[in-house]
């Protein structure tokens, strides 16, 4: 347990900070979800509308340090590149 005062309001603010970290995550998280579920039923439109809101919260939360950049970056290429092979037309098979 911390005695000192200055100990004390850390612990607390540490309480403040991890659920604020934890919130932003979970918003990551439900946007991404939003977008498979789009992704999974072939819904260009509504899946590429999803990614641009992937984008913000993901750059968002980047932003407040939430998330590393670098983390922020891999996961909006992954998607984007699911988005494309999505968007991609089949090719034809060689015979």
């Amino acid at each position: 347990m911390a005695h000192s005062s200055s100990a004390k309001k850390r612990i607390r603010q540490n309480i403040k900070s991890r659920l604020r970290n934890r919130r932003r995550k979970e918003a990551i998280k439900d946007i991404i979800r939003d977008f498979h579920s789009a992704l999974s039923g072939g819904q260009k439109d509504k899946a590429a509308e999803q990614l641009k809101k992937v984008y913000k919260i993901v750059d968002r939360t980047a932003a407040h340090g939430t998330v590393h950049k670098n983390t922020a970056a891999r996961r909006k290429s992954r998607l984007a590149k699911k988005l494309n092979k999505l968007s991609a037309a089949p090719a034809a098979e060689p015979k």
